[in-house]
């Protein structure tokens, strides 16, 4: 029985797969990350740009 724990302890397989799913799951999470960030900042220049248009079209 010592024997099988001692094998089933040293036994690595699997563990790649489980470092490739932790990488990609970071991964993505940046990913999320920064196009939330673009998303909020693109919005604002968006918002800034429709303030602007509508400034310059009430004085023309």
């Amino acid at each position: 029985m010592k024997t099988s724990i001692k094998k089933f302890l040293k036994d690595e397989t699997g563990v790649t797969a489980i470092e490739y799913g932790l990488i990609a799951g970071l991964i993505v999470a940046g990913i999320a990350l920064t196009l939330g960030t673009i998303g909020t900042n693109l919005s604002t220049v968006f918002t800034n740009i429709s303030t602007s248009v509508g400034t310059a079209a009430s004085h023309s």
